[in-house]
């Protein structure tokens, strides 16, 4: 006969034998949470690198970018002398909120070239490839890791 919970008599044992005991043991409950942990260690430093990863490409991009702009002025003036001032580079990657890199000119930009570099901040430092660089030619660099994979 079946008996709604309403109808059982929770004085007597026969009220509690149908039902289990449910949930997790503290055993079971400590395994879940090493695993966790776990796995938790392994994602958390790749998920960094991506991020590094993604702050490095926004900083090649601008310093294509400001290559290309340092060959209008070339084109414009007939030197790369000059092509810096006025606004021309913004002083970080990216260029609003906060800097991963710094960009500027590596040395001074002469009639016939310049070297642009992206110099990491915080805790882009901590990026395999380093600082980068790009110059007249097109010619790109890091001073870390290696090339194919940082460009």
């Amino acid at each position: 006969m079946n008996k709604g919970i309403s109808q059982m008599k929770f004085g007597s044992s026969s009220a509690l034998s149908g039902f289990r005991s449910r949930g997790f043991t503290l055993i079971e409950l400590m395994v879940v949470v090493a695993i966790i942990a776990i796995l938790a260690a392994i994602a958390y430093p790749a998920y960094q690198d991506f991020v590094r990863k993604g702050r490095r490409g926004q900083a090649k991009a601008d310093l294509v970018e400001y290559a290309q702009v340092a060959e209008r002025f070339r084109t414009i003036n007939n030197t790369y002398i000059g092509f810096d001032a006025g606004g021309r580079i913004a002083s970080q990657s990216p260029r609003q909120g906060t800097a991963w890199y710094q960009i500027s000119l590596d040395g001074d930009a002469t009639r016939s070239s310049f070297k642009l570099q992206a110099v990491p901040q915080g805790a882009q430092e901590k990026d395999k490839c380093g600082t980068l660089t790009i110059n007249q030619a097109g010619v790109k660099t890091n001073s870390k890791g290696n090339l194919a994979d940082c460009w």
